[in-house]
């Protein structure tokens, strides 16, 4: 098979591993009220495994995505997808809170941290034309789990209970990520990576790793990408639970969440072509501010209906612009250290995801409403836009001659 049909066959496996790592690591909202009833343990308690999860994920990120820069996607992929199924069978024998918290938060969030970074960073190289529609693609196989795994997760815990559900869910992720793992190649543009001709057309090509990491236009990314998540990590990790807080029975509520998910399938899709067309920078700012009032739009709904919508237009808009992060990255930064630097940018969004769903349990614990967890999304998401507007790419090199992109 030739590079120019291979590239969407890494496509593919990029988005169903996405789509089981997130699905499997996101199944814990689902999860969450069953967990805490048969446990006695804290609703903060167990949203606490998410945020130890997420800051696992950022405290991995750069060092996978380093790991990819050296030794290629595939090994880091593999690795992270047997960590994964093995972790999630051990949370589900859990005893106590502190052995939950400590094997699906750290174990699970840095399982999944060997997914994004190396897979965004390996697509990336894959493609010189078309590259932000690949990378959304990618990502709207993560954007499938809200459809296929939180369903799933639903259904499983309303027979078998969350232990079973969550052993029935390590066994399915095992028997589709590790496959998915063997289609992953190296890029041809990380393979001709020591030709001089190659180098010299690739974005700022003498810079190293140092520089980049202190360059005003990666810390711009990682504070956009940071504030970004913090938007939108508590609208998704407590829509479920407010919904239910609202008198909407769990299995309807966990339908807002898939509706969520299927509305970020078009925006991923939607935002891809305007930022190949218009340019990702562009798009990006104009979607973060569009976030921020997505995001407050939920304090004005209480029925179904209205939690339909809303999550609808919140799906689309969050979903749309994750994607543009790793393209922005491509563009202004070298392949040889893609996957350090989308490692940094991930890291940033696992930092900014694990404010959400911690905040968001002490504010129900609190106030027993979730109404300041979506003000104070809205007033995160104002900071995004701000910031964003201040990235300026550095100039553009000129593209290698005769290299197969289509």
């Amino acid at each position: 098979m030739s590079n120019a049909s291979y590239r969407w066959v890494i496509v593919a496996a990029g988005g169903l591993l996405g789509c089981m790592a997130i699905g499997a690591m996101f199944s814990l909202p689902v999860f969450l009220q069953p967990i805490a009833r048969d446990t006695g343990w804290s609703v903060t308690g167990v949203s606490g495994a998410m945020t130890i999860g997420f800051i696992a994920m950022a405290s991995a990120s750069m060092l996978w995505g380093n790991l990819s820069d050296r030794f290629g996607a595939r090994p880091v992929v593999l690795t992270g997808s047997v960590l994964l199924t093995a972790s999630l069978a051990l949370a589900s024998r859990a005893t106590s809170l502190a052995e939950f918290q400590l094997v699906f938060g750290l174990l699970v969030g840095a399982a999944t941290a060997a997914i994004f970074a190396p897979m965004m960073a390996c697509v990336t190289g894959w493609f010189d034309t078309q590259r932000s529609l690949a990378v959304s693609l990618v990502s709207a196989g993560m954007g499938m789990a809200p459809m296929t795994m939180s369903p799933l997760a639903a259904w499983l815990v309303s027979i078998h209970g969350w232990r079973t559900s969550m052993l029935i869910i390590a066994a399915v992720a095992a028997a589709v990520m590790i496959p998915a793992a063997l289609l992953v190649r190296r890029p041809p543009a990380a393979e001709m990576g020591n030709t001089p001709a190659l180098q010299d057309a690739e974005p700022q090509s003498s810079m190293s790793i140092g520089q980049a990491i202190r360059s005003p236009q990666f810390i711009i990314l990682l504070l956009t990408n940071f504030f970004c998540c913090a938007t939108h990590s508590g609208p998704i990790f407590h829509t479920v639970s407010y919904a239910v807080s609202c008198g909407i029975p769990l299995i309807a509520a966990v339908t807002i969440y898939s509706l969520e998910g299927l509305a970020g399938l078009g925006g991923r899709v939607v935002f891809g072509v305007l930022g190949d067309r218009l340019g990702a920078k562009r798009v990006l700012v104009g979607g973060l501010l569009l976030q921020a009032f997505g995001a407050l739009a939920y304090v004005f709904v209480r029925e179904l209906a209205g939690f339909y919508a809303v999550a609808a237009l919140f799906g689309f808009i969050y979903a749309g612009v994750m994607p543009l992060y790793a393209v922005l990255a491509r563009e202004n930064f070298p392949m040889r250290m893609m996957g350090t630097i989308i490692g940094g940018t991930a890291m940033a969004a696992s930092l900014g995801m694990a404010t959400g769903p911690l905040a968001g349990g002490l504010i129900y614990d609190t106030f027993a409403s979730y109404e300041w967890l979506y003000i104070g999304a809205w007033a995160i998401g104002i900071g995004a836009f701000l910031i964003a507007l201040t990235f300026r790419p550095f100039p553009q090199a000129q593209p290698v001659s005769g290299f197969q992109t289509s």
